[in-house]
């Protein structure tokens, strides 16, 4: 039987741009978003669609907003118990926090049990379709990979590759990066919804022969992802350029060895030129915008603009433990301020767009999820404006759908998730 869900719908069909385009958003006061067999069938005016469909079961959000699920570029599940960690600039943040806290996932109960944990943390905060960092332990992805399969959600990860400027016991080795990784992808690799990615943690923490072996693996499995770190603090920058002189740039690092193609994603992207941009656009790899991080460790400021006029895949990654949300709406919210502080717009339809069918884009899953096109995985959230008193007074008095759609992105936190479904059903809810 087919499903139904009445409540204000809004999804995007293109990005709004700076301008918040209104033909590239789609919204319904009273809407009715049909759904059947985990997949969009319908989406409409809700007294013209309940006239005509028949027999169906219905759902009703009143004062509700319904959005697709929000997609998640750049994510480590192995830093959940390490973020809102005080006072340190990226590379001693690794040391101090982020390595210790990873060396624990030797211990295959321990990562089983934050494995779990996060995914449910993501599905609370209305994520269904993240793009996962694991650790160098091989298990560290399986159990991610099994703990999403149980939940039915759309997750790409993959286990971290290093093997030098890390702990000992972080580390593999070109051979055993390219075997374990290659066993992963054979066992997880368009499974149910799952989809595996390549992930040299970045050039700093793997030799010249990992990435090389790295790279070989996405020259093999070109439909795989590829996910790793890119510019994002300028003395990560300024190690690089030491250690490789010879190539142009951090990006031709990457390049150079195969590891930037369509479906590689690169989280931050902070300190690029113009050259790297129009690079990265060319040959199809996409960057994950990650605010709360980014002002949390102190890294810079993501250009969006020039990004996008350049033709680059955009989406929000929320980055923890480095980020201190796994919220995509607060991430929203970061990013605005961000993109504030360069004369640059972010209105709430973009923000939208970001968190949802840009971030799709970005991860070449826009054919699947997104938006709410007859046909693709019914994943999305139902979101209350009166998750909190403050969010409920502020919206009450919006003069405009936009006006609130932006208050609640500058508000929201996990209270105002109403309910998140996954391939159409219903995962959890308040």
């Amino acid at each position: 039987m087919r499903e139904a869900y009445r409540a204000s719908i809004v999804h995007c069909l293109s990005d709004p741009g700076e301008g918040a385009d209104p033909s590239a958003v789609e919204y319904f006061d009273d809407g009715l978003l049909l759904v059947e067999d985990g997949r969009i069938v319908e989406l409409g005016d809700a007294k013209t669609l309940l006239s005509q469909c028949g027999d169906v079961a219905l759902t009703e959000y009143p004062e509700k907003i319904i959005v697709p699920g929000f997609i998640d570029c750049h994510v480590h599940f192995p830093q959940l118990d390490i973020i809102a960690s005080y006072g340190e600039k990226l590379l001693d943040w690794l040391d101090r926090y982020a390595f210790p806290a990873e060396q624990r996932f030797a211990d295959r109960a321990y990562a089983e049990e934050v494995a779990g944990v996060f995914l449910d943390e993501l599905l609370g905060n209305g994520t269904t379709t993240a793009l996962v960092f694991g650790t160098v332990h091989a298990h560290s992805a399986d159990l991610i990979f099994e703990a999403a399969r149980i939940r039915g959600m759309r997750l790409i990860a993959g286990k971290v590759l290093m093997d030098r400027n890390c702990p000992q016991d972080l580390r593999d080795d070109p051979e055993s990066a390219y075997t374990e990784s290659r066993a992963l992808i054979e066992r997880w690799h368009g499974q149910d919804r799952l989809g595996y990615a390549i992930t040299p943690r970045f050039a700093v923490t793997s030799s010249d022969e990992q990435l090389a072996a790295a790279g070989r693996l996405a020259t093999e499995c070109p439909d795989v992802w590829v996910h790793t770190h890119l510019a994002e603090n300028n003395t990560e920058v300024d190690i690089v350029h030491k250690r490789f002189p010879t190539h142009r740039s951090y990006l031709d690092v990457y390049d150079q060895v195969g590891l930037l193609r369509e479906r590689s994603v690169f989280a931050h992207c902070l300190h690029l030129d113009d050259t790297d941009r129009d690079c990265m656009a060319n040959k199809g790899g996409a960057a994950a915008f990650c605010p709360t991080s980014n002002l949390f460790l102190g890294s810079g400021l993501f250009d969006l603009r020039s990004m996008r006029e350049a033709g680059v895949r955009c989406g929000l990654g929320t980055d923890v433990g480095g980020g201190t949300s796994l919220n995509l709406l607060r991430t929203a919210s970061e990013a605005y301020k961000v993109l504030h502080l360069q004369d640059q717009s972010l209105p709430a339809t973009r923000s939208l767009f970001l968190t949802t069918l840009g971030a799709a884009e970005a991860l070449y899953l826009n054919d699947k999820v997104g938006n709410f096109e007859s046909g693709k995985e019914a994943d999305f959230v139902v979101l209350d404006p009166a998750g909190s008193s403050l969010s409920a007074r502020r919206t009450r008095v919006a003069s405009s759908f936009d006006e609130k759609l932006f208050a609640i992105t500058m508000l929201a936190d996990d209270r105002h998730i109403a309910a998140t479904y996954v391939a159409g059903k219903l995962h959890a809810i308040k």
